[in-house]
């Protein structure tokens, strides 16, 4: 297959929709604070896009290995999403990074939130219709994206006060736990079957 910008474009906005990274400032901000210093936007960057390619290149074949499916996986994403929604809504820590605020940027900001089992089982679908050249430029693309909004993050505190920033992180808290269900209900069908 042959590299097409238009191509190109498709797979960029596809992942801009799945990372959805303005979404997600809320609780960028949120996981932020609690990391004492350790929010660090190239690290978080690199980490997804990591993660991002080795799924590219052998996530299907790593989940046949342990015996699991993607709707399998995309629950156990959507079980982490929902904890953190709550985390959002009533304001109690549970994800506590082992006493390791670094621990706390990688999960779950490089892992579910920007490179979750959604964009994870989305890079497996676009690889059934694009060239691998086209959905690593995709990726990095949005890693860059990813980039410049986790940097902007105090502008965006700024911008909206400590007020302005508890409740939106209440509203996408409960946006967070629709998202988490919605993925949770429409893979659950399948083990019915």
């Amino acid at each position: 297959m042959r590299f097409q910008f238009d191509h190109l474009l498709t797979v960029t906005f596809t992942l801009f929709a799945v990372i959805d990274a303005l979404g997600s400032i809320p609780l960028f901000i949120s996981i932020k604070e609690k990391s004492k210093g350790q929010f660090n936007a190239k690290k978080i960057s690199i980490i997804s896009g990591i993660i991002m390619i080795v799924f590219l290149f052998a996530g299907q074949q790593f989940l046949d290995l342990l015996g699991l499916d993607i709707k399998s996986f995309a629950v156990a994403g959507s079980i982490v999403l929902f904890l953190l929604g709550l985390e959002m809504i009533l304001g109690h820590e549970i994800f506590k990074g082992d006493n390791n605020p670094e621990l706390g940027v990688i999960v779950p900001v490089a892992f579910p939130l920007i490179a979750g089992s959604a964009t994870l089982t989305t890079i497996i679908s676009l690889k059934a219709i694009y060239s691998q050249l086209e959905i690593i430029g995709g990726i990095l693309l949005n890693l860059f994206f990813v980039y410049i909004v986790i940097t902007s993050l105090r502008w965006f505190e700024k911008m909206l006060g400590p007020g302005g920033i508890i409740a939106v992180r209440k509203i996408f808290g409960v946006i967070l736990l629709a998202i988490a269900v919605k993925i949770f209900s429409s893979n659950m069908g399948a083990f019915g079957s």
